[in-house]
């Protein structure tokens, strides 16, 4: 199974949080911020449950399908340190998000999107992979096309970016640097990742 492609206001309804950045899913959770359903009943979620939707924010966040979450937590599991912390560090370190990060789109799918399409490089080599880690002194640019940097210069000049510290971007040469991997404390989204350890634990 592919990655996520319903209704995204659903989503960010149903989990109360903006785990999807366009337009649409925004305004969705901003007009209505209950879950989708006929009746607006708001229930005391268990620990279960509240784990649950925490594991479901990180997958719909950094677009990982199921079997890709286990993975990474497997990995995040072997390492010395907290288990819950390395995974997110992991998240945080994949290709579609740095671009996201770095301001070249407004929005993970739209990284994702341009990364498959061959829209950019990683260290001078063309990638198609959005789920490529990467690493303190790497440098992401466009292809050099006239059509990309258009593209591209247009979505940097028309958003509203907030600069990451773990990466320098250069807005005028459309040059994105690696400059420190990422921390926990560079996560921007509010989950219990305890609660998340110990769910994905069992």
């Amino acid at each position: 199974m592919g990655r996520y492609t319903g209704p995204k206001g659903r989503v960010n309804r149903r989990l109360g949080v903006m785990v999807f950045e366009n337009a649409g899913a925004v305004k969705a959770l901003e007009r209505r911020n209950s879950p989708p359903g006929m009746a607006e009943r708001r229930r005391k979620l268990s620990v279960y449950g509240m784990a649950l939707a925490d594991k479901q924010k990180i997958k719909y966040y950094y677009g990982l399908r199921e079997a890709q979450l286990r993975r990474y937590f497997a990995k995040a599991k072997a390492q010395k340190g907290n288990t819950g912390e390395i995974l997110l560090v992991m998240c945080e370190r994949r290709l579609d998000n740095v671009i996201r990060r770095a301001g070249f789109t407004v929005t993970r799918l739209q990284a994702r999107q341009g990364i498959v399409h061959r829209h950019f490089q990683l260290n001078g080599k063309t990638v198609d992979k959005p789920s490529i880690f990467v690493r303190p002194g790497d440098v992401i640019t466009l292809r050099k096309r006239p059509n990309l940097h258009k593209l591209y210069r247009g979505i940097v000049e028309s958003s509203s970016h907030q600069p990451c510290d773990w990466i320098q971007f250069d807005s005028k040469e459309l040059e994105a640097r690696v400059v420190a991997l990422p921390t926990a404390t560079d996560v921007s989204l509010p989950v219990e990742i305890g609660q998340v350890v110990a769910f994905m634990s069992r």
